[in-house]
């Protein structure tokens, strides 16, 4: 495909994606309402595959001879908190991108304190207080710089009155990586 045409592609992208969600990076075209479900394992029940077959027909549409990849999930949080959130690329853009690019986002990931400091701020405990009440997790300045490697990774963010919370466009995203990781 020739530049142009590459350029025109994107730019119907770009434009669905605002016609469905925010359009700003990231956002994936979240949109508000219900998810599809119902089925054994919350798969509908009706064709397990749906997502895959919708993401080969945008495929189609869009001329994407080497395929792509799709995540999305609908969630809510022990704190009560709905995110529901989407995100695609066609495989010439994953595989022509900078992949150590991703490398301080993943190594963020790659400790088990951190790991289970996520798990904790999905839960609701979100100070540094509510954290170190908790055995395990180290001292106060453990968590502190346990926090900062993540905030730097993008997989948490300050909130108010010294909270941190996982920004909504990275609860899914973690939760992907964390199914991806589990046998």
């Amino acid at each position: 495909m020739e530049l142009d045409e590459r350029v025109a592609a994107l730019e119907r992208r770009v434009a669905e994606l605002e016609r469905r969600g925010t359009g700003e990076p990231g956002d994936g075209g979240g949109r508000d309402g219900a998810a599809p479900g119902g089925g054994e394992g919350g798969r509908p029940s009706a064709d397990p595959f749906w997502a895959l077959e919708g993401l080969k027909s945008a495929l189609a549409d869009e001329e994407a001879a080497d395929g792509g990849v799709l995540f999305t999930g609908a969630v809510r949080l022990p704190t009560g908190e709905a995110v529901e959130w989407q995100w695609s690329r066609t495989t010439d853009v994953l595989l022509e991108s900078d992949w150590t690019d991703a490398a301080e986002v993943f190594a963020a990931l790659g400790h088990p304190v951190r790991m289970r400091l996520l798990k904790e701020i999905l839960a609701g405990r979100r100070t540094v207080a509510e954290l170190a009440a908790l055995d395990g997790l180290g001292t106060t300045g453990q968590i502190y710089h346990h926090l900062r490697q993540l905030t730097a990774a993008g997989w948490l963010r300050p909130a108010a009155r010294g909270r941190h919370e996982v920004p909504p466009q990275r609860v899914v995203p973690l939760l992907v990586a964390l199914a991806a990781a589990l046998p």
